[in-house]
């Protein structure tokens, strides 16, 4: 069980669904596509509903149809979002080495200025297997953890400076930069992810928030044991959240059957493609969760259908609102702080688990003896 910090809310925060929506996934094309109108739809709801934070993932091609479907581009989407909601943060996925350290830094402190300071920033240096490449940048796991490394500290150092400034390292060089002004407050805080050596010594050394992918209990508290030793390493305390789908319904039965109907509709041509981006991958997260159960079926509550279709975190809670309230409540005692929740269709499943999920956990956290 891991300390969180003292009077450490829990916070409850939904995602963006960039690559389309629908009842429906792994579908030739989205029944509901990524437009504006959509999207909007989904975040006006969730900031209707009370949730803290939006995850908006980034992507070079669709992750969940068909590769060529409409994909909404994660920055714009971010910009235009916050445009049109007054509360709500954001948390923006962003991969180092497609925009110039010293101009994101200022496009960052820009958008948290507009926002009001609203604006998290979530560094993804691995992502989805050949997506680099897509794009002409061809670079291995270390490689990409040294960038990111230096993309934060450039970002940290340009928006804590009141001048020019100069940065030295082996990737990133910046020579008399400047972010005027910068972040207002404290700032946009870094949500880091990964299971690997490279990626836990990352988010101990730099990161605000370690994110994880939902496995089963165990998994992710041995995870969290790592992690917390490569915070104290550095000195620092360690934050987490953890990324969930959530298939919820009045019976359990009910809830079986609704997740099966997802996929009832799924192409074997997307099946293959999210196949191909997960077979032989390096990246430590994207292959646990596409691990093969029999049914999908990962222990009583835990079902990873949805990474057939689906590229990173395609495991879900499936079951009862308070079957799925006592499940994320087991993770929030081992020191989970942020719960990071989607379901399809959004609009509808933040609603559904606003009102009869999220109570729950909060009505057990507040009646359990546990305090992490």
């Amino acid at each position: 069980m891991i300390d969180r910090p003292p009077h450490a809310e829990t916070r409850f925060d939904w995602f963006i669904p960039i690559d389309g929506d629908g009842e429906h996934i792994g579908t030739h094309r989205a029944e509901r596509p990524p437009s504006f109108e959509y999207l909007r739809q989904v975040v006006q709801t969730a900031e209707e509903q009370g949730y803290y934070s939006q995850l908006i993932p980034t992507r070079f091609a669709n992750g969940l149809f068909d590769e060529t479907a409409p994909l909404a581009e994660t920055w714009t989407v971010a910009t235009a979002l916050a445009a049109v909601t007054s509360r709500i943060r954001f948390l923006i996925a962003v991969r180092p080495g497609f925009i110039a350290p010293g101009l994101f830094a200022q496009m960052a402190a820009t958008l948290h200025n507009l926002a009001g300071g609203r604006i998290d920033i979530n560094v993804v240096p691995g992502g989805i297997q050949g997506d680099f490449e897509r794009l002409g940048v061809n670079t291995d796991h270390a490689q990409r953890y040294q960038l990111a490394a230096e993309f934060i500290e450039a970002c940290n150092q340009l928006w804590r400076a009141d001048g020019p400034v100069d940065y030295r390292g082996e990737v990133v060089k910046l020579n008399g930069a400047l972010v005027a002004p910068g972040p207002k407050g404290i700032g946009p805080r870094w949500y880091l992810g990964g299971a690997s050596p490279a990626a836990l010594d990352l988010a101990g050394r730099l990161g605000d928030v370690l994110l994880m992918w939902i496995q089963p209990v165990e998994a992710i508290a041995e995870l969290m044991e790592r992690a917390a030793s490569s915070f104290q390493k550095y000195g620092r305390r360690p934050s987490f959240g953890l990324r969930t789908h959530l298939v919820v319904r009045d019976t359990e039965q009910q809830a079986w059957d609704a997740a099966e109907r997802l996929l009832s509709k799924a192409e074997n041509s997307v099946r293959q493609q999210r196949q191909a981006q997960t077979s032989g991958t390096p990246m430590t997260g994207a292959a646990i969760q596409a691990r093969h159960y029999r049914q999908h079926r990962i222990g009583d509550s835990l079902w990873n259908g949805i990474s057939t279709v689906r590229v990173n975190c395609g495991t879900a809670i499936v079951g009862t609102p308070d079957q799925a309230a006592a499940k994320l409540v087991q993770y929030w005692k081992l020191g989970v702080s942020e719960f990071i929740l989607s379901g399809y269709p959004h609009v509808e499943e933040s609603r559904r688990v606003a009102h009869q999920v999220v109570p729950a956990v909060r009505r057990m956290i507040a009646s359990s003896s546990v305090r992490p």
